[in-house]
């Protein structure tokens, strides 16, 4: 399992104090007022900053981070990655997971059948979507629902499905 994850990207600066704006990877944006610390990944390192500001416009996040104090040293960070720990979110619900442990799962039909692996998950609204790619690169969508889903294990990295009619 990653030991980080991605919660948002700098995407912009806002104002001249090296305040950051932060497209969040998140449906509950509040969580970014919990958050004491977090890293930004650049090439492969993680460096360390502790929030000072949090605020939030619209869908976006802006964050005033401890050692970024004008908008020239911000604009060092756009485009990179923000991650937390692991260990620093909430448990998720009985048969709720991490995106982040979706990917790469392989997929196998209650027939036994491997379909692929999962390489993107996307929301509908009423539910998620798992898209499932074999090795010539034909992809199903599976939705996310207990008719289709009947067994994740993420620790051995496999999703057993059961195929409704019309999803191959």
């Amino acid at each position: 399992m990653e030991k980080y994850f991605e919660i948002g990207q700098i995407v912009n600066t806002s104002g001249l104090k090296g305040v950051i704006k932060v497209k969040p990877f998140t449906d509950d944006i509040q969580k970014f007022k919990n958050y004491k610390t977090i890293y930004i990944s650049i090439k492969e390192e993680l460096k360390e900053f502790k929030i000072e500001q949090v605020r939030f416009n619209k869908n976006m996040v802006f964050l005033k981070l401890e050692g970024i104090n004008t908008v020239e040293e911000a604009e060092n960070y756009r485009n990179f990655y923000i991650k937390i720990k692991r260990d620093k979110n909430e448990k998720l619900e009985k048969d709720s997971y991490y995106i982040v442990d979706i990917i790469g799962c392989k997929v196998f039909t209650d027939k036994e059948q491997e379909l692929g692996k999962i390489v993107d998950v996307f929301s509908t609204g009423s539910n998620d979507v798992y898209v499932t790619q074999n090795e010539l690169g034909k992809q199903i969508l599976l939705p996310a629902i207990k008719e289709v889903i009947k067994n994740v294990d993420i620790q051995n990295k496999t999703i057993i499905v059961h195929l409704l009619e019309g999803l191959t």
